[in-house]
């Protein structure tokens, strides 16, 4: 095999989507599979909607998942004398002509197509007009679209090497437009164009592109130039089997990142996206997938998105990730709700991030399941009260729990262990009867980390003001 060169080519029009994301990484793990070329490559002829802000989101969203390029970006708006070139060498080869249609003639086409039970395709109307009529038309200041001369009988075929040959008779094509009346290239056109100046060799990209293929096809053979290998992969649909859309949430990968999930759990998670590993595994880091990355292995059917599923991998990734980095990635969570500001004990919140994570699956809940480190405990979980608070002896448990923990010194999760385990045995209750009414006491909560590492994360002043403040709860609330 000579040299692999792949490319993603997004549109700038909006975000980059968790579909696109997936087509940039699986070209991505080909090209890096095979010591090849990844070229990042902006479909952006759409001048009317395409955006800076929607090609910078790509940009950073690409950068954020760790999908480096080799070459580019490179803007089709750049280029578009390229595509003007090769068109002209069709209309003097005579594979492709003018044509001056007016909106209204192609609207009668379609009607007349319509009342004869036809597809709705152009009929060819300009297809051999003279050198003569051609002048005239230009000289009136008539702008043509030029169209490709497409053969009407035969088949086009293509050699997808996901789902195997797949045919296209040529009469279902009309002479489709390559350039548009303002010298614009449609699609097809720039991509065919794009792709052989490229050199790319092998076109990796979502199933709804397979109806464009026959046409890029087309395109190649008018213009003589050799084929890349196409493989088409699967659509990544919604748990109902429908179209992914808004409804089903987060579909962007700007808006998982902002909601509090890994760069490689999201990787780990889209590579799952109709790849199928060789040992089945489900959690792989990205040098697996680099390795073992081959197209064979994309299967056919429709990838399901299931977010639970990628929550699940996340979670995964933030009880197993590194302690520094899972502490500087939820900083910035900590700082928008406003728990932290510029000035902050690094140290202090790498120790509460160790002890919050083992339960947490976004770092939004890693940030949330931190508050009452930084905010007072002002309410107290309502099952919580009814479980704990409403207990006969539970006033008098926790007043003795605030004397026994003003003796111990030094104030850590060991010795307020020992001192709580000794008060059990002397008050002759169960351990549930004081651990649980201290943590709801302390955290407002009735689940989270470990009870005396809180307690010893929160200091001895912290602690047991908490638990006078419970205690004056319960009691108002029995008046």
């Amino acid at each position: 095999m000579s040299e692999v060169r792949v490319r993603f080519a997004p549109s700038p029009t909006g975000s980059l989507h968790i579909g696109g994301a997936r087509t940039a990484l699986f070209n991505w793990l080909f090209a890096r599979h095979n010591g090849g070329k990844f070229i990042l490559r902006v479909d952006d002829t759409d001048l009317q909607r395409s955006t800076e802000e929607s090609m910078k989101g790509i940009l950073e969203g690409l950068k954020w998942l760790g999908i480096d390029w080799d070459e580019g970006p490179i803007y089709q708006s750049q280029r578009l004398e390229e595509y003007r070139k090769f068109a002209n060498k069709l209309l003097k080869e005579g594979k492709a002509y003018y044509c001056f249609c007016t909106k209204e003639e192609l609207e009668e086409m379609r009607k007349q197509a319509e009342k004869e039970g036809r597809p709705p395709m152009y009929t060819g109307k300009c297809r051999n007009l003279t050198k003569e009529q051609i002048e005239e038309y230009l000289r009136q200041g008539k702008k043509p679209v030029i169209r490709l001369k497409v053969p009407q009988q035969g088949k086009t075929v293509v050699h997808d090497i996901i789902r195997g040959d797949v045919e296209f008779d040529n009469s279902t094509f009309d002479d489709f437009i390559i350039m548009k009346s303002d010298n614009i290239p449609t699609y097809n056109f720039a991509t065919v164009v794009d792709d052989y100046q490229m050199g790319i060799t092998h076109v990796i990209r979502a199933e709804e592109h397979l109806s464009n293929t026959p046409k890029q096809i087309l395109i190649f053979e008018a213009l003589g130039l050799e084929i890349p290998q196409f493989a088409h992969v699967s659509m990544v649909l919604a748990p109902d089997r429908s179209k992914l859309s808004k409804r089903h949430g987060a579909t962007s990968v700007q808006e998982f990142r902002d909601q509090g999930y890994l760069p490689e759990a999201i990787v780990n998670y889209i590579t799952l996206l109709g790849w199928i590993p060789k040992d089945g595994e489900e959690i792989f880091d990205v040098s697996k997938s680099i390795k073992e990355f081959t197209l064979e292995r994309v299967s056919k059917n429709p990838a399901i998105y299931d977010v639970q599923k990628l929550t699940w991998i996340n979670g995964h990734y933030i009880r197993n990730y590194d302690l520094d980095k899972l502490t500087e990635v939820v900083i910035p969570f900590l700082k928008a709700k406003n728990f932290i500001g510029e000035d902050f004990d690094y140290d202090y919140i790498k120790k509460i991030v160790s002890v919050v994570r083992e339960r947490e699956k976004t770092l939004v809940d890693v940030a949330d399941a931190m508050s009452y480190y930084f905010t007072e405990v002002n309410e107290y979980e309502e099952k919580g009260v009814k479980k704990y608070f409403t207990k006969e002896k539970v006033v008098d448990i926790l007043k003795k729990a605030v004397v026994t923990l003003k003796e111990v010194e030094p104030f850590n999760k060991f010795t307020t262990e020992e001192a709580y385990r000794k008060l059990v045995e002397e008050l002759q209750i169960s351990s549930g009867e004081l651990f649980h009414p201290t943590r709801l006491a302390i955290s407002g909560r009735t689940f989270g980390p470990g009870l005396f590492d809180i307690m010893e994360l929160l200091g001895k002043e912290r602690t047991i003001k908490r638990i006078e403040k419970a205690i004056d709860f319960i009691q108002k609330m029995r008046k």
